[in-house]
C-alpha cells in the first residue's frame, strides 16, 4: 500500500493531473462562493440578460407565437413610449408618481425608524406595540381602498395613505429585527463605561444597526413601487397608473407596457441611488449590497 502511495506519477499521469487541476481552477474562477467578479463581468452579464429577454420577446412576436395586439413587440413599445413623452405629456404623470412614492415612503420611514429602534431596544416597547404592528402587517393594503376612497376621496391623500399603509408595518418589523441583532456585548460595554440610555441608543445602537436599516429601506422602497399602480388605477387623473388605465380603455397595450417599463426603470434607478448612498455612508463595510 505504501508503495502505491509513494510511487511517482508517470509523465502522462502528471500531465493529466495538471490538466485536471487547471480545469478545476478555471471552473472555480467563474463559480466561487461569495467571490467578487470583475466589474466588466457584472456589467456584461447584466446587459446580456436583458438582451436575451428582449430577443426572446421579439422572436415570439415575429414567429407569431402570440397575438401581436395583446403582446406588441419591444420596438412598438419603445415607439409608444416616445410618443407618450413627446406628444401626451407623460413626463407630468411620471413626476406625479415619483412624488407620491417619495413622499409616502418618507412618511413611512419617519414613523418606522424611531419606532422600530425603540421596539428592538426595549422589550417593554416591543410588548406594547408588537401585537398592533403584527396585526396590521397581515392585512392586505388594497383592501383599504374602498375605505380610503370614502374617507379621502380620489385625491392624492387616498394614494399616499395606501402607499403608507402598504410599507410602514413591514418596515417597522424589519427595523426591529435588525436592531435586535446588535451584539449585546456592545451595549453592556457602554453601560459599564457609564453611558446613559439615551447615549447608548445614540452612540451604540443607532450606528450599529443603521447599515441594515438602510438595506431594509431599500427593500421596502421596491414594495412601494409595486403598490403605486394599485394606488393610481382607482379614480386617478394623473400618474403612471392613470395613464395605463386610460390606455386600457382604447386597448393600447403598447402604452400599458411602456408604463410598466417606466416603473421598472424608475425602480432600478432608485435602487441604484440607495446602493450608492449605502457605499458612501458605510465605506468601512467590505460586503457591498
Amino acid at each position: 500500500m505504501s508503495e502505491l502511495v509513494n510511487k511517482p506519477l508517470s509523465p502522462a499521469n502528471a500531465a493529466q493531473a495538471g490538466s485536471g487541476t487547471l480545469n478545476s481552477k478555471r471552473r472555480t474562477r467563474v463559480f466561487e462562493f461569495k467571490k467578487d467578479i470583475p466589474v466588466k463581468w457584472s456589467i456584461g452579464l447584466g446587459i446580456l440578460v436583458w438582451v436575451l429577454f428582449f430577443g426572446l420577446w421579439e422572436a415570439a412576436v415575429l414567429m407569431q407565437w402570440t397575438n401581436p395586439i395583446l403582446l406588441p413587440g419591444p420596438g412598438k413599445v419603445l415607439s409608444a413610449l416616445y410618443t407618450l413623452f413627446a406628444e401626451d405629456a407623460f413626463l407630468h404623470d411620471v413626476l406625479v408618481s415619483i412624488w407620491r412614492v417619495v413622499f409616502s415612503f418618507a412618511l413611512a420611514c419617519a414613523v418606522a425608524i424611531p419606532l422600530g429602534m425603540l421596539m428592538g431596544t426595549f422589550k417593554v416597547v416591543e410588548a406594547f406595540f408588537s401585537p398592533f404592528v403584527s396585526a396590521w402587517r397581515y392585512l392586505p393594503a388594497p383592501s383599504f381602498i374602498p375605505l380610503l376612497l370614502m374617507w379621502f376621496g380620489a385625491g392624492d391623500m387616498q394614494k399616499l395613505s395606501l402607499l403608507f399603509i402598504g410599507v410602514v408595518w413591514f418596515l417597522i418589523t424589519l427595523i426591529t429585527d435588525h436592531v435586535k441583532a446588535v451584539p449585546s456585548d456592545l451595549i453592556r460595554t457602554a453601560m459599564t463605561l457609564g453611558g446613559s440610555r439615551v447615549q447608548i441608543l445614540r452612540t451604540v445602537v443607532v450606528p450599529a444597526s443603521l447599515p441594515n436599516i438602510m438595506i431594509a429601506m431599500r427593500q421596502m422602497l421596491a414594495v412601494s413601487w409595486t403598490y403605486l399602480v394599485i394606488a393610481e388605477i382607482t379614480a386617478a387623473d394623473a400618474g403612471i397608473g392613470a395613464m395605463m388605465m386610460r390606455a386600457k380603455r382604447f386597448l393600447h397595450v403598447d402604452q400599458i407596457m411602456a408604463g410598466i417599463l417606466v416603473i421598472g426603470i424608475l425602480g432600478l434607478l432608485f435602487d441604484f441611488l440607495l446602493r450608492q448612498l449605502y457605499r458612501v455612508a458605510f465605506p468601512y463595510l467590505e460586503e457591498k449590497t
